[in-house]
């Protein structure tokens, strides 16, 4: 399984990409072409995001916090 790291990297990298698409599809149906495959591909891939959004939010539960070293009722300093 891949780490967060590489599972955040993807989820920014893809949501870059939806973005372009995003703007392409804008412009073919100002120029008055049919976009309906491109959107098909453009609901795919936010599905892919929504996906890896889902093992991201997985994999951050089994992370310790930044609290998560600190003694309960210990000094603070």
């Amino acid at each position: 399984m891949p780490d967060i790291n590489y599972i955040r990297g993807e989820i920014e990298r893809m949501r870059a990409q939806v973005g372009r698409q995003r703007k392409e599809i804008l412009q073919l149906q100002r120029a008055g072409i049919g976009t309906a495959s491109a959107e098909a591909l453009l609901s795919r891939m936010e599905a892919k995001i929504q996906d890896l959004c889902a093992q991201r939010d997985e994999l951050k539960k089994g992370e310790p916090g930044p609290n998560a070293r600190r003694v309960l009722g210990g000094r603070k300093w």
